[in-house]
């Protein structure tokens, strides 16, 4: 029995530090319930941080695919666009957040889990000399990622981040 206790303690925390969303019991993952926060707190978040954000609709509806809404983004989301700004000491500009028409997916825009950034040369420079790539995305999209494990995807015309948590916020 007490094999069994040692084993359990060390699944999870090998679990906890190397699966994202591992749950409270050895052997299942389960998303952990984010903090969600709306749009005016995001854009007070991103406005104090210094990061620009651009809508093509120029609009924040959720619903609308052609606005930019950070309504129900997660915490650590907005709090690792902060980090991001921080560390990079880069001009950024958020150009997608929860609104419809991303793809789908626990781990989506719609979920709060990911944002959109506006290709830039210091931003660019900065995820490839920074962090590890990782390869390639199922839709070919190469893969990089931090320390923390959040990961930057290149998609041609934008960065799509993956924020698990707030990198290191």
């Amino acid at each position: 029995m007490k094999t069994r206790s040692v084993v359990t303690a060390l699944l999870l925390v090998l679990g906890a530090l190397f699966v994202p969303g591992f749950g409270a019991l050895a052997g299942t993952t389960q998303a952990h319930a984010a903090t969600k926060i709306s749009h005016a707190t995001a854009t007070s978040m991103f406005r104090q941080a210094g990061i620009a954000w651009s809508s093509s609709g120029n609009c924040s509806d959720r619903n609308n695919p052609t606005c930019t809404s950070f309504d129900q983004l997660n915490l650590a989301t907005a709090q690792g666009a902060q980090t991001l700004k921080s560390a990079t000491g880069c001009a950024l500009t958020i150009t997608g957040g929860t609104e419809t028409g991303h793809a789908s997916g626990t781990y989506s825009h719609w979920n709060g889990y990911k944002l959109d950034y506006a290709k830039a040369s210091c931003l660019t420079s900065y995820v490839k000399n920074t962090f590890s790539y990782i390869g390639l995305r199922g839709d070919g999209a190469p893969m990089w990622q931090s320390g923390s494990g959040n990961v930057y995807a290149d998609e041609g015309n934008h960065w799509d981040v993956l924020y698990y948590n707030c990198g290191g916020c």
